[in-house]
């Protein structure tokens, strides 16, 4: 859909999305029965502390994506903003009566590793797919619907995610099987490393299959990991922080590989253009690695014995993975 929608403007791979949101955001102020407010009366919304941390993320993301182009004065100071702010998130979220994010939940080690994990593991899929587009289209001379169709094969999970996790997470463990995937993706990007200036899509298939694949195992274990063991009341914000962790980690992937492939581009030639994509390349590879690193820790109980932590939870319904 994304390279039929480019066909017709680019711009409407931004605009489409807006009308589905609006006809489901419809459907459901029709549909959705209406539940008594939670909160107490009178409590108001965080709006401090979310404007601070917004700008926070969009600053870091500025300032790493704009590398290549400012100067490092710039650059350390977008950053350096950011990262202050996020710091007056903190100091707010811990003063605030009704904060957005209550820090005492940071205390959960499974939390903190599935948002790191999950942080990386998006870095590393947006990132990749934007060289891998970028290689089809400007070195290849592809079409936008000949790179919608090549990346089709990434889109197994949507087959996979429903039928085949669940029962490995049943079988397996769900920890287990979220690192299973990403080292898939480890996989999948390694593969993409020697990548020539003539490769066939026959050449891309193991690699683009075996990122489907590494979708599919990893996202919806990750999200069981991030609310296993909160209180109900708290479901919805350990998903909101894994969420807007993966958002924030997608942004950051991008700007990374812009980065590098900026940085390692020195000309204009197809073999200037091939060695910043080969560069770029790295960066999701290293990321993902580190996830898997992140994620593998998770095994490991205080007394040495190798556990996984989700076991805890196999009383849950392994469906919540469909999600």
């Amino acid at each position: 859909m994304g390279g039929l929608l480019t066909t017709a403007g680019w711009r409407w791979v931004f605009f489409v999305p807006v009308v589905i949101a609006a006809v489901i955001l419809a459907a459901a102020l029709a549909l959705v029965p209406k539940t008594p407010r939670p909160a107490p009366a009178g409590e108001r919304f965080d709006l401090a502390g979310g404007l601070a941390v917004t700008a926070g993320i969009v600053l870091i993301v500025l300032g790493i994506e704009r590398g290549a182009h400012a100067s490092a004065a710039a650059t350390v100071a977008t950053v350096g903003a950011g990262v202050l702010l996020l710091g007056v998130f903190a100091a707010i979220e811990r003063r605030t009566p009704a904060p957005l994010v209550r820090l005492g939940i940071l205390r959960n080690p499974a939390l903190l590793r599935a948002n790191a994990a999950g942080l990386l593991f998006a870095g590393g899929f947006f990132g990749f797919q934007f060289i891998a587009v970028l290689y089809m289209q400007e070195l290849r001379g592809w079409s936008t619907v000949e790179t919608s169709l090549a990346m089709l094969v990434v889109g197994v999970d949507a087959v996979l995610s429903p039928t085949l996790t669940p029962k490995l997470v049943e079988r397996f463990g769900n920890a287990r099987v979220a690192v299973g995937g990403l080292v898939l993706a480890a996989l999948a990007y390694a593969w993409f490393l020697p990548l020539g200036a003539e490769w066939s899509y026959v050449a891309m298939l193991p690699g683009l299959t075996l990122l489907g694949l590494a979708f599919a195992l990893t996202y919806g274990p990750l999200t069981i990991a991030a609310t296993d063991g909160v209180d109900e009341a708290e479901q919805g914000l350990a998903g909101g922080l894994l969420y807007t962790s993966m958002q924030f980690g997608a942004a950051l992937g991008m700007s990374a590989v812009t980065l590098v492939n900026a940085a390692a581009t020195e000309g204009s030639s197809a073999s200037s253009m091939l060695g910043g994509y080969r560069a770029a390349l790295v960066v999701p590879l290293v990321a993902v690695a580190v996830a898997v690193a992140v994620s593998a820790s998770g095994w490991r109980a205080r007394s040495g014995r190798v556990v996984d932590e989700a076991d805890a939870s196999a009383d849950r319904p392994v469906d919540a993975v469909a999600r």
